[in-house]
């Protein structure tokens, strides 16, 4: 198979779909890569190390995209959509849920659009989607103490305090693996930290897990809007599995909030759970609505790319080697958890929650195979 991997265009976004470890194995077996002139740049890979393991340096993007499968980080920007059409297969994350534009495109030129992010194991996990929320729950407590900075627009509060001074409150909205990294994160940190979550389950095990001072709520809204109230900190790490996120924070309860206070929104590349959250960028990520500092950067793990990329690529090389082994019908009739990955397919919405997000017709996999 003829692989393709175009350099990412969306601000600052400096990961690479594989570093040249990954290219390398890929070659080893037959394969052809295509790699676009400088798309690993960002994370510390010349031009020449792909070289080095047999991958094919282009400069013309539009070459690479020519290729049979497309791996990204990313997706595709409206730039790209020229370069879309039937019988491509894409790899990459979507968030189709979040953009209806997008998804016409992919229908419209019946791609073959797998998304890392709904890539799902038996046992319901996300294999794909896991690692870079590691990434952004981690980074979402370093980028809170850098904005409760006054110098940055905060309420100049340090996170974790010092003897005699309250540390900062953060609430973390979901106790899944953004909200539990960003929990253990802020507890190392020293902060006071509200988890909320509706899985009981999952609550109790956190509480064991982790130590420090930490509260645990069911997730309702009373629990909600009071919790909100005194944060200095939300964290929005709400996923409803290849759906738009819910809005679980209202604009009135961002009201209610001390100016100066900071919403980090990691739920925004499935449209945010917080109502006053729109897409921000890292070359301008923040904004200030009703006094409180609102950031919502839909890539956060780029702006560490080098960490990013090899453990995003840990995790999507083995499906990309079977897809280049086996073929795209191969591949996802062997697997069932790729098969759960994709999303367009015959331009055919393949998976339900995007279905139901655009009121699209839904059709199962396995009718079109």
């Amino acid at each position: 198979m003829v692989v393709g991997i175009p350099k990412e265009i969306k601000d600052k976004e400096f990961r690479v779909a594989l570093p040249p470890g990954g290219v390398a194995q890929l070659v080893q077996v037959g394969h052809r890569v295509l790699v676009q002139s400088g798309a690993g740049r960002g994370s510390g890979f010349s031009d020449g190390q792909y070289r080095d393991v047999g991958a094919e340096v282009l400069e013309d993007p539009e070459d690479v995209w020519s290729a049979e499968m497309v791996m990204k980080v990313k997706e595709p920007l409206p730039s790209e959509y020229c370069y879309l059409r039937e019988g491509l297969v894409l790899f990459t994350f979507l968030h189709l849920a979040a953009e209806e534009r997008l998804t016409e495109e992919l229908l419209s030129k019946k791609v073959t659009a797998i998304a890392y992010e709904t890539v799902e194991l038996p046992d319901g996990r996300l294999p794909l989607l896991t690692p870079m929320s590691e990434v952004a729950g981690r980074m979402a407590v370093q980028i809170a103490a850098h904005y409760l900075e006054e110098t940055h627009g905060g309420r100049g509060k340090l996170l974790g305090g010092v003897p005699g001074v309250r540390p900062a409150d953060v609430l973390i909205l979901g106790a899944g693996t953004v909200g539990g990294n960003a929990a253990k994160v802020a507890l190392g940190m020293g902060a006071h930290v509200t988890l909320i979550d509706r899985d009981i389950d999952r609550l109790r095990y956190l509480s064991d897990v982790l130590h420090g001072n930490l509260t645990t709520l069911s997730s309702n809204p009373v629990n909600i809007a009071s919790s909100v109230r005194y944060a200095d900190v939300v964290i929005g790490a709400v996923l409803v599995k290849g759906a738009r996120a819910p809005v679980l924070v209202t604009e009135e309860m961002v009201k209610t909030m001390e100016p100066g206070s900071l919403i980090v929104d990691v739920a925004v590349d499935q449209g945010g759970c917080v109502q006053t959250t729109r897409p921000t960028t890292h070359s301008d990520p923040v904004y200030k609505l009703h006094g409180v500092l609102h950031y919502g950067v839909p890539n956060i793990p780029g702006a560490v790319p080098r960490t990013s990329t090899y453990a995003l690529s840990n995790v999507t090389l083995p499906y990309a080697m079977k897809l280049a082994e086996l073929g795209f019908t191969g591949a996802v009739r062997e697997d069932p958890a790729l098969a759960k990955g994709v999303n367009t397919f015959k331009g055919k919405v393949t998976y339900k929650a995007v279905a139901e997000t655009f009121g699209l017709p839904y059709t199962p996999l396995e009718e079109l195979l």
